[in-house]
């Protein structure tokens, strides 16, 4: 099982996917790739602007346009 959030490096907060330096779509890529099977989950640990449902939409959008 993994838990996909993004962080900045030496800063300890997590961030909106994308802005920060964790490599979660090359992580994506590499399940998908050697098709691997481990459920990646979205962990939401992050002050977003909305709300905390459209929030994980729009991780839920990164990793599919990660998959793509």
């Amino acid at each position: 099982m993994l838990h996909l959030k993004d962080r900045k490096k030496n800063q300890g907060d997590n961030t909106v996917w994308g802005q920060g330096e964790t490599p979660i779509r090359d992580v994506l890529q590499l399940l998908k790739r050697e098709r691997w099977p481990i459920p990646a989950y979205i962990e939401y640990e992050y002050r977003g602007e909305g709300t905390p449902v459209d929030e994980a939409k729009k991780c839920y959008a990164y990793a599919k346009q990660a998959l793509a």
